[in-house]
């Protein structure tokens, strides 16, 4: 659909007649409107380009999935809080949530409430709780946070959607954190 042959339309407009009509143009349409406003947004927070744009894609799906759950009184506004919620999010994972030994000195990252003491993890170690992960998460896991692949880069390379990429990555992350913290009390228990 031709955008300009719309900008008549208001956005609350648009909303009821995708809600309505269950067709995805009007929502592009007023997903479009906005591009440039969440990716500026994104910007705001990431600081970084790729990652923007990124984060652009991950909102529209968001959006997509979650819009027709709410009662939005004012689209630019709702969209706004969500873009704004998803950058804080990504900060926090970014913080919080790197995955024990992918740390660039293969130490797990400070977690005092889960790994009492700082232990090294050996890159047989690391081999081993990446072997024991599915193929698809450790693929993803690998490509994204060892090569610095974006979502998008794995998507085309893999095969896989979007959504499957995010699930294999945040999945894969934990899993990873998980078995590689039961090798390490594994053996803590054999070495006495």
């Amino acid at each position: 659909m031709n955008q300009s042959r719309y900008d008549h339309i208001g956005d609350q407009e648009l909303l009821r007649r995708y809600l309505q009509d269950h067709d995805s143009a009007w929502l592009g349409i007023l997903l479009e409107r906005y591009t440039l406003l969440l990716f500026g947004v994104c910007m705001k927070y990431l600081k970084d380009e790729t990652q923007a744009q990124d984060a652009v894609q991950q909102i529209f799906l968001k959006v997509v999935q979650e819009v027709h759950k709410y009662r939005i009184d004012y689209f630019k506004s709702w969209l706004y809080t969500v873009a704004k919620n998803h950058c804080l999010t990504v900060l926090r994972d970014k913080k919080r949530n790197i995955p024990v030994a992918l740390t660039e000195n293969d130490q797990i990252a400070d977690e005092p409430e889960e790994v009492p003491e700082q232990e090294a993890i050996s890159p047989e170690l690391l081999k081993d709780a990446l072997d024991a992960l599915s193929e698809e998460q450790r693929q993803s896991v690998i490509l994204f946070y060892l090569k610095k692949k974006s979502y998008q880069e794995i998507s085309a390379s893999e095969g896989y959607s979007l959504l499957q990429v995010k699930s294999y990555i945040q999945n894969g992350k934990r899993n990873l954190k998980l078995l590689i913290q039961k090798m390490l009390k594994k053996a803590k228990k054999e070495n006495g």
